[in-house]
C-alpha cells in the first residue's frame, strides 16, 4: 500500500504518517508539502491524504489537477472547515477528515479506505467478454471509460483505444455491472473515471466529456454519492 500526505503543515504530514502507521507499519509514505510537489510526483499511490487550504495550489485545484492526470488514487481531504465538503465530492473524493483530526474517527475512515483501495485493485483485473461477429473481445472493467451508442454501433472507449461493435445498451447496462450508470440514453459511464459533473455534463479523467440526461440528474447524484461513501461498490438495490 503506497500513500501520499500533502499538507502545508509538517505537524499535520507526521501526525497522519504515524496514524497511519498504526494500521499498516509496513506501508510505504510519502509526504508532500504543496500541491505543486505532489503534481510532480510521478509514483502511483493508492491513497492520497490532501489538504484543502495550503499556499499555492490549494487541495481542490490540486485534485482537479491529479483527475486530469488520469490519478486513480482515492482521496482523502483534510480540512477545518465544513463549507469545502461538498467540493470534495466535485473531485471523486473518498472521504474528509476535519481538523483537529480525531484518531479514533481517522481509523474508521481509513479502514474504509484501504478495503477500497485493495478491492479496487481487484477490480482492475476483472475481465468483461464482449461478442461480436462470432469473436469474443476481453477488456477490464476498469480500463472501459465509458460506452457510447452511435446509431445501431455501440462504441467501448478506453483510455487508449475505441471499439466499435454491435450491441445492445439496454443488455449491456446489465452486463457491465453496479460500477456503471446510464447516465443517457446514449452514454454509459464507469463511475471510477468520473473527474467532475453538473446539470447536464459528466467530465472524465481523461479530459473528455459525456451528456448527463437533465431528467436523470437527481438520481444520477444519489447513486455517484452513494458509490463513493462506499468506496465504489454500491447498494445491491441499485
Amino acid at each position: 500500500m503506497t500513500i501520499a500526505i500533502c499538507d502545508d503543515e509538517k505537524i499535520i504530514c507526521e501526525q497522519i504518517g504515524k496514524l497511519v502507521k498504526k494500521q499498516i507499519p509496513d506501508c510505504n509514505i510519502e509526504l508532500f508539502a504543496s500541491g505543486e510537489t505532489l503534481l510532480k510526483e510521478t509514483k502511483i499511490f493508492d491513497i492520497i491524504f490532501l489538504d484543502i487550504q495550503m499556499d499555492g495550489i490549494n487541495g481542490i485545484q490540486t485534485a482537479r489537477m491529479l483527475r486530469n492526470k488520469k490519478e486513480e488514487a482515492l482521496l482523502i481531504f483534510i480540512t477545518g472547515l465544513k463549507e469545502y465538503v461538498f467540493e470534495s465530492f466535485d473531485v471523486s473524493a473518498f472521504h474528509y477528515l476535519l481538523k483537529p483530526i480525531e484518531e479514533k474517527k481517522f481509523a474508521e475512515i481509513f479502514a474504509r479506505a484501504v478495503a477500497a483501495a485493495e478491492k479496487k485493485r481487484g477490480l482492475a483485473e476483472e475481465p468483461f467478454f464482449i461478442k461480436s461477429n462470432g469473436k469474443t473481445i476481453i477488456l477490464s472493467r476498469n480500463h472501459i471509460l465509458y460506452v457510447e451508442s452511435q446509431n445501431r454501433m455501440v462504441n467501448f472507449h478506453t483510455a487508449n483505444e475505441c471499439l466499435e461493435l454491435y450491441s445492445d445498451m439496454r443488455d449491456l447496462e446489465q452486463q457491465l455491472g453496479r460500477n456503471f450508470y446510464r447516465c443517457h440514453r446514449g452514454y454509459i459511464v464507469n463511475m471510477g473515471h468520473i473527474a467532475e459533473f453538473g446539470k447536464d455534463r459528466i467530465a472524465l479523467t481523461n479530459g473528455e466529456t459525456i451528456c448527463l440526461s437533465r431528467r436523470k440528474y437527481k438520481e444520477f447524484v444519489k447513486v455517484y454519492m452513494d458509490y463513493l461513501r462506499k468506496g465504489g461498490a454500491l447498494l445491491e438495490s441499485f
